[in-house]
């Protein structure tokens, strides 16, 4: 199928990326899954690379590439495995790069270089056992006390939380705030008193990326790990954190267009391979609408994408055209992932077919980083140019 076009350079760089996740990341993507691991090899060999850094500025010592390039890159590299793909979404577009946008010169020093070589590991928390969607019903508090914060609460669904040396908590930074208003976020290091995870839960899809629960009983931070502090008087703290992580929902879409590619690419080889009655598979009208269909998804949810990529403000993606994306991009990769299962047949329901892990691992791009329903409701907020109060039904 038929690339976007490119400039040059950045087709080369993709051939470059693709060539490399083949041989170095396609073989093992079952074995991530199956054996519930981390990729801990994957992800030292990126950061050996400086892959890890791709997007930091080169004064920390990343390359300082624009969200298109890293959107091609995590494209390539979840196509051929997601969970890697998952480490790379952390490192390009989690808490180092709101680090990169929001952070003082002290803490972008601090932080960013061995994030690029790997040393550090950010995780992030956000949701919170019964404040998922609805994340500005967040309790956990974050109160001054001399020259530390008090944290305490707890998160859910922490991305990589038990592996990670620091995580980036967002939190109320006045006890008696409501809403948006007073949220900011703070920097906790591994090994802070009172700083506790649970064990990885179980999943259904991206079972190489662990995701645990965290707990802050009265865990104190130093104020120079505050990245926005909350203002209880304003909603303005709350805005700047979510603009800075309009390149998740990129990168989130990106993914989901990897994995949609894998799996027409897989497909499609296996309806040309596979015979019935006598011919391949490929020769029935039925079989060639599946794949036409995948294909017309696959290069709309492209050029959402790529567009979003581009068409910045400020150094961000657009926030209509970042939800736009993801949302399409979230459901695209069900119907594409799916009848690509359907297209081989019972052997797509086994568990030595990769297209049962692309069943699996595609449905969670709907669920993080915003969930399609609540993008259908951030983009009507745009559509129509208002707010609407969903506490209200």
């Amino acid at each position: 199928m038929t690339m976007f076009q490119l400039d040059p350079e950045l087709e080369a760089f993709r051939q470059e990326v693709r060539k490399f996740a083949e041989k170095a990341f396609k073989e093992k993507a079952a074995y991530w899954d199956e054996k519930e691991e981390f990729p801990a090899e994957n992800r030292n060999l990126l950061a050996k690379l400086g892959y890890l850094g791709l997007v930091i500025p080169e004064q920390y010592g990343g390359s300082g590439a624009p969200i298109i390039q890293g959107t091609v890159f995590l494209e390539e590299i979840a196509r051929v495995c997601f969970n890697t793909g998952l480490v790379c979404q952390l490192a390009l577009n989690g808490p180092s790069r709101a680090i990169a946008i929001l952070g003082n010169e002290e803490q972008k020093k601090r932080w960013l270089p061995k994030t690029v070589t790997g040393e550090y590991m950010f995780g992030i928390g956000i949701s919170e056992p019964h404040a998922g969607s609805g994340m500005t019903d967040m309790t956990t508090t974050a109160l001054p006390d001399g020259d530390h914060y008090v944290l305490k609460g707890e998160k859910a669904y922490c991305t990589g939380g038990h592996l990670a040396t620091h995580i980036l908590v967002f939190a109320r930074f006045a006890k008696d705030s409501v809403g948006p208003r007073g949220i900011g976020a703070l920097i906790i290091e591994k090994g802070t008193p009172g700083f506790t995870v649970s064990q990885p839960a179980r999943k259904m899809g991206g079972r190489g990326m662990p995701e645990v629960e965290v707990f802050f009983d009265n865990c104190r931070v130093p104020k120079e790990n505050v990245l926005v502090a909350g203002d209880p008087n304003s909603t303005k703290s709350f805005k700047i954190l979510m603009g800075s992580f309009g390149p998740e929902r990129v990168g989130n879409a990106a993914m989901c267009l990897g994995v949609a590619q894998g799996a027409y690419e897989t497909a499609k080889a296996y309806s040309e391979q596979r015979h019935q009655f006598g011919r391949p598979i490929c020769e029935f009208q039925g079989i060639q609408w599946k794949i036409a269909d995948m294909a017309v998804q696959i290069h709309a949810a492209r050029m959402m994408i790529y567009r979003a990529a581009t068409n910045l403000k400020n150094g961000f993606p657009d926030p209509l055209d970042a939800a736009l994306a993801k949302l399409y991009a979230n459901e695209m990769v069900q119907r594409v992932a799916n009848e690509g299962l359907q297209i081989h047949g019972h052997l797509g329901f086994t568990r030595d077919c990769p297209m049962e892990r692309m069943v699996r691992d595609s449905r969670g791009f709907a669920l993080g980083g915003g969930t399609t329903e609540i993008l259908r409701n951030t983009i009507a907020s745009m559509v129509y140019g208002r707010t609407f109060d969903q506490r209200r039904g």
